[in-house]
């Protein structure tokens, strides 16, 4: 661990047991609020999280709202085992449990839901980024292989959820930052009788700390429910327009020298990529009987993008839907779950040149998932669950282009079973051992399953993986300290592997096997809590420690058996804390040491560590029933450290440039909002 990382640790238990030893002292007078234990969902049932037949990390309410609001990966960094690759606003990739590093410019090895609406698209790229943080109320994250719960996804799955208000309601923000970057929100909930219906519209723009670097974003989400004594019809809405320039990544010289430069052939052209897209869904739920219940959702969703490259445009879009039923068997010892996800989606591309037409095609796709899942609790303390998933997939693809020969043609990839078993043992509150083991895959993108002259690669085969975990759950002191550790392994095979051939030209094979091995700890602890000064302290504390290796992998010749995968960071350590002096003021601390990660599959090449430190400060001013006012600031990178929070691994060099490897991250920079609530 680098001496950031261990200091961090070393200040994180110096004050934790001070107020352990405070907190026992004080056990007669002190009016702690303790910690609250939440239930959860993305395992299909609700369950607590202490009862819970492997690992779950989560966060919500304030948590999800920490800093300037803007940085999906600060909120993703709070929780251990993940790792967000963040190059601009509009280009990042998500990384958990060391699986999706190698992915050029997206995340495509986790699936994400929102109200357990599959927003994944049909190439099994993830953007929960592009869904602004206002409208979140609740993020819950399964790490590793979860096919047998939800098909696709070797990584895991991230679960977002709105809010669930009662009551009439409303909100406004307004902030303004550095690189004249400025957001603008407002929200509100209307609750009548049986039904509610909340929204939230933001905007975002930013110059950003690069060339070619502007961003505009809004987006609007609304979900609702309307509930009657045996049913329940709810919907959601999620609607985003954007428009990003692209700095893309630099070399070595640029990233070392002028940081704030974008890349000369974008910066030619003056790329940008712009989208809309369009996601809606009506669940209803029935109680069918006292112990059966089925949720049934229609979805529906829609986007149309285009890109300005220097190479070529590239003009896509995709539109589709499909339906998600889930039928719950329910007793004190028992619960069956049956389900079934079916969507199809019609994804189109089209590249030019110079305004001249150089490929057009079109694919539909057809993903199918059958799962089940049996909870079973022999005794109160003892949580078993056995499931698994059975999947299909196909794809048919018709090339629109003619000048380059007929390429049209179909892949069905055979059936693939996911089976996953779990076991919790919670002998009392205050202690929770579990263990599981899954099997999970994921499907080649669009650009992986061509070849270099445009035909479908008919030997391509799906990524997959089985994970082992095992771990522990301490709440301790009437839950004001809550202890986490959990160990685990993954065995990779048929190795995904995308391939750079030219700067315009992708494609994939099955390069080997990997393995990946990891330790996350996380502690949450109430340090204390006073009526008057120094008022309460809060800490959440993570770390993840990971060797992720190539066991068998061979690419171009070349062997690279036992190195390390690139793009990877060995050690991660966060630690965030929040403190309330005074019942108006409130100060929030968020401390990060990413540790060095290899940039190549040789590993001849690394990027070095990197500290990171932002700080916030907020004052409540309150109108009795009208609500209240809160006015903040803050600044994020106070040390003013130059890092690099994106890599592309393994890039190529053009002609006589140099490989493009560094995203440059935003220097230190500063924000002020006001916030009002009624």
């Amino acid at each position: 661990m680098t001496r950031q990382g261990s200091l961090l640790l070393l200040i994180s238990l110096v004050v934790a047991m001070n107020a352990l030893s405070q907190q026992q002292s004080h056990q007669e007078t002190d009016s702690t609020i303790r910690l609250s234990e939440v239930i959860v969902n993305a395992y299909q049932v609700n369950t607590r999280q202490h009862h819970l037949p492997g690992s779950i990390s989560l966060l919500a309410g304030e948590e999800i709202k920490r800093g300037d609001g803007n940085s999906f990966a600060n909120i993703l960094h709070a929780m251990p085992g993940i790792y967000m690759h963040s190059g601009t606003y509009a280009t990042s990739r998500i990384v958990i449990r060391g699986v999706g590093s190698r992915t050029p410019y997206n995340t495509n090895r986790i699936k994400a839901y929102l109200n357990d609406i599959p927003i994944t698209s049909s190439d099994g790229i993830s953007t929960p980024e592009d869904i602004d943080l206002t409208g979140i109320a609740r993020m819950e994250v399964i790490k590793g292989p979860a096919s047998a719960l939800y098909g696709s996804g070797l990584g895991g799955n991230i679960n977002l959820y709105t809010p669930q208000a009662g009551g009439d309601s409303g909100s406004a923000l307004l902030q303004y930052g550095s690189f004249n970057t400025l957001k603008a929100a407002a929200g509100g909930n209307i609750q009548r009788n049986n039904l509610q219906i909340g929204g939230q519209m933001s905007h975002l723009r930013s110059d950003g700390h690069r060339e070619n670097n502007h961003l505009r974003r809004t987006t609007l989400l609304s979900s609702g429910r309307w509930r009657q004594p045996s049913w329940s019809l709810s919907y959601t809405l999620l609607l985003i327009d954007m428009n990003a320039q692209i700095p893309s990544s630099v070399g070595k010289t640029l990233y070392e020298t002028r940081p704030e430069s974008a890349a000369a052939n974008w910066k030619a052209v003056e790329g940008y990529k712009e989208y809309q897209r369009a996601i809606a869904g009506i669940t209803l739920t029935n109680r069918l009987a006292d112990r059966w219940s089925n949720h049934l959702t229609l979805f529906g969703r829609w986007a149309d993008s285009y890109e300005r490259r220097p190479f070529n445009n590239l003009d896509d879009g995709t539109a589709g839907g499909g339906i998600r039923n889930r039928l719950n068997y329910h007793t004190e010892r028992f619960d069956l779950l049956l389900g079934a996800e079916w969507l199809m989606d019609s994804y189109r591309w089209m590249l030019d040149l110079e305004n001249e037409m150089i490929n057009r095609n079109r694919e539909r796709r057809h993903q199918g998932n059958l799962f089940g899942m049996v909870y079973w609790r022999p005794a109160e303390r003892w949580n078993i669950s056995l499931g698994g998933a059975v999947n299909s997939i196909r794809y048919r693809l018709t090339d629109q282009f003619p000048g380059n020969g007929d390429q049209s043609g179909s892949r069905n990839f055979p059936l693939i079973f996911s089976p996953r078993l779990g076991i919790n043992y919670a002998p009392s509150s205050a202690l929770a051992l579990y263990t599981s083991v899954g099997h999970g895959f994921s499907m080649p993108s669009p650009e992986e399953t061509l070849l270099p002259e445009g035909d479908i690669n008919r030997e391509l085969e799906p990524e997959q993986g089985i994970q082992y975990e095992a771990g522990i759950r301490l709440n301790l002191f009437n839950n004001a300290t809550q202890l986490e550790a959990s160990l685990y392994l993954i065995n990779l095979s048929n190795l995904l592997v995308t391939k750079r051939l030219t700067e315009d030209i992708f494609t994939g094979i099955n390069a080997g096997r990997t393995r990946h091995a990891g330790l996350e700890l996380m502690w949450r602890q109430q340090l204390f809590d006073y009526p008057t000064f120094p008022g309460s302290l809060m800490m959440n504390t993570n770390y993840t420690w990971s060797r992720n290796r190539f066991i068998v992998f061979t690419d171009n010749d070349e062997r690279y058996d036992g190195n390390n995968l690139p793009g990877i960071p060995a050690h991660i350590t966060q630690a965030g804390l929040q403190w309330q002096p005074l019942p108006q003021l409130s100060v929030e601390a968020q401390l990060q040491q990413i540790g060095a990660q290899h940039i190549n599959d040789a590993n001849s090449l690394a990027n070095k560590g990197y500290f990171l430190g932002n700080l916030k400060a907020s004052w409540r001013f309150h109108s009795g029933r009208r609500g209240g006012a809160t006015l903040y600031a803050g600044v994020n990178n106070f040390t003013n450290t130059h890092y690099a929070p994106m890599l592309t691994v393994n890039a190529v060099a053009f002609g006589t440039a140099e490989p493009r490897y560094y995203y440059p991250g935003i220097p230190r920079h500063s924000y002020a909002g006001l916030s009002w609530h009624f």
